[in-house]
């Protein structure tokens, strides 16, 4: 399963697209396929776009399957290694 994350990702989207995406994934709940979380087209976003993924990721591992994010910005990957959160976002392999 594929989510897209939109191009900008702030505090104040933050709640509504987590909401989204955690329907989307229950939506799909009886498919087991990975969860791809895509980041490429953020361009503007704070660290709540980490929360996001991070709420993304304990929904999708509650439900068994694994979680992964692809395209994530090299200043969020940043920023997650400067939180100690980097490998609860990992690339996909």
């Amino acid at each position: 399963m594929l989510l897209k994350l939109p191009a900008v990702l702030t505090h104040n989207q933050a709640s509504e697209w987590g909401r989204s995406l955690k329907l989307a994934l229950r939506a799909a709940s009886a498919d087991q396929a990975p969860v791809i979380a895509d980041a490429s087209a953020l361009t503007h976003f704070d660290s709540s776009a980490l929360a996001v993924l991070l709420d993304c990721r304990r929904e999708a591992l509650a439900m068994g399957r694994t979680f992964w994010v692809q395209g994530l910005p090299p200043r969020l990957r940043q920023l997650a290694g400067l939180y100690g959160i980097a490998m609860l976002i990992p690339s996909p392999a």
